[in-house]
């Protein structure tokens, strides 16, 4: 027997039966707890994982000979009447944010009436280096692709005409056909994922008046502004701080509205903003090094909470006054499983 600090260690022997775990042996009553609740969490984290959806790849043509993968959860034909499009990060963690929408869905009374898509923006192998996450799949022939991070601000892609954008359209146009039963959509993203929702929202082109859809931006590290006006001095000797994608100046004649139409189409629609409470400062979880720090998004604010909180209140005088809404969810830095996976953030994810 040995003993560390207050806690007497013998020979415990841990057994698992089918259905039940059993100790054996002499224990110090605190060390059978400490044990208890270990196995609990264990059991806990295996059935959050057993709940969650399973993903498999699909494809879908998108036009010019160029295709589109993402995960689904389930087969063609399935009766989901909702469908939550997730977008991943600059390193395509699609897989990651995929499962933690998931999670969030598998938490529901009624999973399978929700469909979750996660689309998957390919990078040529020169780049994959730069943004790729452990699991994803490797682009084929007739993958669309682009730069890390160029398809957060809708350019077109690398071997094509058609835009991250337009990519977008077309994968939605395919879902409703494909889930007939489909009556709303979300599509929300998390960091650049957010921020290409957050640019998508103006240009987006809804396939049928008879489907709603909603907007859920979360934690961009910069955000679309549709006038001059900014939370943080600095313009003065910045240029391009109203440049796209930070503003409407110089923006691409190929994004199908000018600046005025996308704003008011922005104002018009369900968009709500999710902000981790932790998401600032340069400590640890706050993916400081992928924070934009160019003048243009400085004048946005410090850190990507800041920049939110400011663009909301922006929103509220300037845009949608009061339509839109911000949720602060607690207890979260810059990571998605954290925020997609919250309490507070199930309302926006999937209506209610």
């Amino acid at each position: 027997m040995k003993l560390i600090g207050k806690i007497n260690i013998e020979r415990v022997v841990v057994k698992r039966s089918r259905s039940s775990f059993m100790i054996e042996g002499p224990a110090d009553a605190s060390l059978l707890s400490l044990m208890s609740r270990l196995i609990l969490g264990l059991l806990t984290l295996i059935l959050l994982v057993s709940t969650a959806a399973a993903r498999t790849i699909a494809t879908a043509q998108i036009g010019h000979g160029l295709s589109l993968n993402y995960y689904v959860s389930a087969p063609p034909g399935s009766p989901a009447r909702h469908i939550l499009i997730v977008m991943h990060g600059y390193t395509r963690d699609a897989n990651r944010t995929f499962d933690a929408a998931a999670r969030q869905v598998g938490s529901t009374a009624h999973p399978t009436d929700t469909l979750i898509v996660a689309p998957l923006f390919q990078v040529p192998a020169t780049d994959s280096a730069k943004c790729s996450f452990p699991g994803i799949p490797a682009p084929t022939a007739t993958n669309a692709l682009w730069h890390c991070g160029d398809w957060s601000a809708g350019k077109p892609a690398l071997n094509g005409t058609l835009t991250s954008f337009q990519a977008i359209d077309r994968l939605i146009g395919d879902l409703i056909q494909i889930y007939p039963e489909a009556r709303s959509i979300t599509i929300a993203g998390f960091s650049a994922g957010g921020q290409f929702v957050q640019h998508y929202i103006g240009f987006a082109r809804p396939p049928s008046a008879s489907i709603s859809i909603r907007y859920v931006v979360s934690d961009p590290s910069a955000f679309l502004y549709f006038g001059p006006s900014r939370p943080m001095p600095g313009r003065g000797t910045c240029p391009s701080y109203n440049d796209w994608k930070f503003g409407t100046d110089h923006m691409p004649a190929n994004l199908g509205r000018r600046a005025g139409a996308a704003r008011a189409f922005y104002a018009k629609a369900d968009v709500t903003y999710l902000e981790g409470s932790l998401d600032s400062g340069k400590g640890r979880g706050t993916a400081y090094k992928f924070l934009e720090r160019n003048c243009s998004a400085e004048v946005q604010g410090p850190y990507r909470l800041e920049r939110g909180i400011f663009y909301a209140a922006y929103d509220k005088a300037r845009l949608a006054h009061g339509a839109h809404r911000l949720i602060i969810v607690p207890g979260c830095a810059h990571k998605v499983t954290c925020v997609f996976e919250s309490p507070v953030a199930r309302a926006a994810l999937l209506g209610g």
